[in-house]
């Protein structure tokens, strides 16, 4: 029985047509046709009979025109008294129409239904009253209520379906909906995340990889004037790869486990809770310190308190002064001089955390000057995007352009908050 259940719903979706045969049915079923005193003959039962059934077939695909056919058949029903005065199969037939209208909608071709249906029965009721009436006679004024009752319980049944497959069709929409939102946002949450993971990687590789390839060429063109330089490179070389190859670990780790803290597995500094501040002034001199391998190239000016910053904001920060190194790296002379400087404020409302890297224009090539220098490394243009990324995170903002002196500059600043939800990069 339960499987029946289950059944039927499915049938009736697939094959409606299957609804309409048995609404047909019960509306045929008992048959009424037969001989009877005062009736009309067989032949004229069964063509008002098939006039008021058959185009319940249809009535899906042209309700309103059923409608009228079944209307008039009933006239013709009273009219030619088919059946005497009993309206039988005439009243169930209307109320089927009716309730197929008002499902649809189509309140007004109900109403006319109705009052059509109204109409027939006001005229047949003086010919009840002369059949059924008399003194204490109640019968005359059954026919009419009931034939009354079964019109208003169609158009109610057929009220409350039309609301229930609204209210169906509202809940699955809205369900599709939640559904498409709750897709937009994962793809959106899948697309930060890459977009995240992406900065992240270019940040590591491309400053340590530039780090890495000028040292090597830098040193190759040295090793016959000054061998002593090369020992300080190679140890500048081995330095960045490993740092390097720790922070592509520590990431790498962060995406093989899906509920690790995001914020605690980034690469860089900042990872240790507290002492997020000092910690990213330790790394910073060290990051500071593989492009200064003669002391004079890079200076590092660092100010303010370090405590109390998110470890987050740690990172972005140690983010935002690698990538500014990494573009001189690759676009600034070697012998340019390179001022870092990080202010981390003091504790306190309106706290901001102010970077500055700078680099000098260079000098021009001496008589003693080495006759080659390391080839130009290409970008692509993906660092400044990055920063401003970042620094949007924290509400904040960068700038950056050459120095009157044919410098570059790179200023931002961020606001230790929580941070905000950006729209990620393809």
């Amino acid at each position: 029985m339960h499987r029946l259940i289950e059944t039927l719903p499915r049938l009736r979706r697939g094959h409606p047509w299957l609804t309409d045969v048995l609404l047909v049915v019960l509306v045929a079923v008992p048959p009424v046709i037969r001989p009877q005193p005062g009736w009309r003959p067989v032949w004229v039962q069964a063509v008002v009979y098939a006039a008021l059934v058959l185009p319940l077939l249809w009535r899906r695909r042209r309700p309103v025109l059923v409608a009228a056919l079944v209307t008039a058949a009933f006239w013709a029903q009273y009219l030619g008294q088919v059946w005497g005065q009993e309206p039988g199969r005439g009243a169930v037939a209307l109320a089927a129409v009716l309730a197929t209208l008002t499902v649809r909608g189509l309140r007004r071709a109900a109403a006319a239904t109705v009052i059509c249906a109204a109409g027939c029965v006001l005229l047949w009721i003086p010919a009840w009253q002369r059949d059924y009436g008399g003194p204490g006679a109640r019968g005359a004024w059954l026919t009419p209520l009931a034939v009354g009752l079964l019109l208003a319980g169609a158009w109610v049944f057929g009220e409350y379906v039309r609301a229930r497959r609204a209210y169906v069709a509202e809940f699955e929409r809205r369900a599709a909906l939640a559904e498409s939102e709750r897709l937009a946002l994962a793809r959106f949450a899948v697309a930060e995340e890459r977009a995240r993971i992406a900065r992240e990687i270019h940040d590591v590789l491309a400053h340590s990889v530039s780090v890495m390839v000028l040292n090597a060429e830098g040193g190759r063109l040295m090793r016959h004037t000054d061998p002593t330089v090369v020992d300080r490179t190679l140890g500048v070389i081995s330095a960045t790869g490993r740092d390097a190859l720790d922070e592509l670990r520590r990431l790498l780790e962060v995406l093989r486990t899906p509920d690790a803290d995001v914020s605690s597995g980034d690469p860089g500094p900042g990872n240790g809770g507290a002492g997020a501040g000092e910690s990213l002034f330790a790394d910073l001199r060290r990051l500071v310190g593989r492009l200064d391998t003669n002391g004079t190239r890079a200076r590092l000016d660092l100010r303010g308190e370090p405590g109390g910053l998110p470890a987050d904001l740690t990172v972005q920060t140690y983010r935002i002064v690698q990538e500014a190194l990494t573009n001189v790296v690759k676009h600034a002379p070697p012998n340019a001089t390179i001022h870092v400087r990080v202010d981390t404020g003091t504790e306190g409302p309106g706290r901001l955390v102010r970077v500055r890297v700078e680099n000098s224009a260079g000098a021009g090539a001496g008589a003693g000057a080495v006759p080659e220098r390391p080839a130009r490394l290409h970008a692509r243009g993906h660092g400044l995007t990055g920063m401003r990324e970042r620094t949007a995170l924290y509400g904040g903002s960068v700038d950056a352009g050459p120095t009157p002196d044919g410098g570059y500059r790179v200023t931002a600043s961020l606001r230790p908050t929580e941070p905000e939800p950006t729209p990620a990069t393809p």
